[in-house]
């Protein structure tokens, strides 16, 4: 089952147009994600607030963990790296944070504004293993620095 990329790109493009928070437009792009596409089970980011840390930000779904180091998970390697984390299964993963012991796949990317700010980073974690495909790496890609462009 392949997501509507385009659908979801217009969607969240339309819903997003001159907003600028960065909280807001995290908000809304979880939300939408997370209802459009078929094989992520917790949808959300997690927000740069200190050097080398993460908090939980906007999401969708069950719980998630509420402060991620760099130093850790998925989530961390991401944001310590600044490179997309497509992890077909989590247990492989060195240091994978079980958030929830339903995860079995997980896609994270990272989130920058303009300036070259990381804001963040997106997660969407699935039960299904290798959920996440190359097709989903570029679409978010392209739509996250759409979206957060001005963010601040």
């Amino acid at each position: 089952m392949t997501p509507d990329y385009q659908t979801m790109r217009s969607a969240i493009l339309s819903l997003t147009h001159g907003e600028t928070n960065a909280v807001a437009l995290m908000a809304t792009v979880a939300c939408e994600v997370h209802h459009a596409h078929p094989f992520s089970d917790w949808t959300g980011f997690y927000r740069v607030v200190a050097p080398e840390l993460l908090k939980i930000g906007p999401y969708q779904g069950g719980h998630g963990c509420l402060v991620i180091p760099f130093s850790r998970g998925v989530c961390g390697a991401c944001a310590r790296t600044g490179e997309v984390q497509n992890v077909p299964d989590v247990d492989a993963f060195p240091g994978h944070i079980a958030c929830a012991s339903s995860t079995r796949s997980e896609l994270v990317l990272p989130v920058w504004n303009g300036a070259g700010t990381l804001l963040g980073v997106f997660d969407l974690d699935s039960n299904t293993p290798a959920a996440f495909t190359t097709a989903d790496e570029a679409f978010f890609t392209a739509l996250l620095a759409d979206v957060f462009r001005d963010a601040n």
